[in-house]
């Protein structure tokens, strides 16, 4: 894998002397995130790089190179009862690590167990001047200074070439269930800001068309009590729900028609004047919205509660929540500091950069 290594920073290194742009790709199956790229972007194909480099289970730790199949890791860990606890979506039967994590995605477990970069110990990478550097390592506290391994966490491969990935990881939860109750959507954020309060196991609140789910994951004395106290109905095949949620594949996904907005706001916000559909998910947090009102509109409603508004699918440029100055400033100043010819993902992340 060396060889590899080798000739994807002497590619690099090449492109940052002719100032060329380079689309780094992999398993494929997340175009639809961020910008597009500019066509005439020569590709860096990441795919081969692939493999598990080491995984100890009783440390609770795994690296990876970023080529490696996200199942094919899951599939290491799940034989070791582990997991990875941020519950990344796939969308797709292709998805590698790399990609996940240029993302930053995460599924239903995050507002729980915690986000993508909350798990990042180290990562190696080709910065944008084909150079091979190292940041972290394999222990939760390993450095002092700039974290730089959590900041290729959904940056879409605009601060480096992502060769390789160490993540903490952790155990499966013992026993699971799903509580279902009908709930209109002002109540169930009530209900799951309530809910949120209590020292019940929750890993994953969820609304959608009048019904509120509820997840409780851990021992199965703990998990039983919070049922005893919440009521409810418990909802069968609750894995295949949860893997659906995640995956974008329930009815409320399927309207290709329409831009799909994902709103991050303090999970107690009130339900948004908006027109469109909306689903909840993060115990309010993350709010899914399928409308055709003008982004402006999109965004200024969301604004309003302190929150921004990103999109998903759809033909709206820009995709993310406009920066403010001063931020836009520090994250200019840190992709001249990492990618000094701009040749990596140019304009991916935003159109700015």
């Amino acid at each position: 894998m060396a060889d590899l290594t080798e000739a994807l920073a002497a590619q690099v290194a090449e492109a940052h002397h002719s100032r060329s742009p380079l689309a780094l790709t992999g398993g494929g199956s997340k175009p639809f995130l961020g910008e597009a790229l500019d066509r005439d972007a020569a590709a860096l194909e990441l795919g081969a790089h692939r493999g598990i480099v080491s995984y100890d289970c009783g440390e609770l730790v795994i690296t990876a190179r970023a080529g490696t199949p996200l199942a094919e890791i899951e599939a290491a860990l799940d034989a070791e009862g582990q997991r990875l606890a941020f519950e990344p979506p796939h969308y797709g039967e292709a998805a590698t690590l790399g990609g996940t994590i240029a993302t930053g995605v995460s599924g239903p477990s995050r507002p729980y167990a915690g986000a993508a970069r909350d798990f990042v110990l180290g990562t190696r990478i080709i910065n944008g001047r084909g150079e091979v550097l190292r940041f972290g390592g394999e222990v939760m506290k390993n450095v002092a200074g700039y974290d730089l391994s959590r900041l290729m966490v959904g940056a879409f491969g605009t601060l480096g070439v992502l060769l390789e990935i160490s993540l903490k990881v952790l155990p499966a939860p013992r026993f699971t269930r799903t509580r279902v109750f009908e709930y209109d959507q002002a109540a169930a954020i009530e209900r799951f800001n309530t809910w949120g309060l209590k020292p019940w196991p929750i890993t994953g609140a969820y609304w959608e068309d009048g019904r509120a789910y509820l997840r409780l994951s851990g021992a199965e004395s703990s998990v039983r009590a919070a049922m005893e106290t919440l009521g409810g109905e418990t909802l069968a095949e609750d894995d295949t729900f949860w893997t659906d949620v995640r995956e974008h594949r329930r009815g409320f996904f399927a309207n290709n028609r329409s831009p799909l907005w994902r709103l991050s706001v303090a999970p107690a916000t009130p339900p948004l004047d908006l027109v469109g559909e909306t689903v909840m998910d993060w115990g309010g947090a993350q709010r899914w919205l399928i409308s055709d009102r003008p982004a402006e509109t999109v965004r200024e409603a969301v604004a309003a509660h302190g929150g921004h508004a990103s999109v998903y699918r759809g033909a709206i440029s820009p995709r993310q929540h406009p920066m403010p100055a001063p931020l836009l400033r520090l994250h200019k100043r840190l992709k001249q500091s990492m990618d000094p010819a701009g040749i990596l993902n140019p304009g991916r992340f935003c159109p700015d950069f």
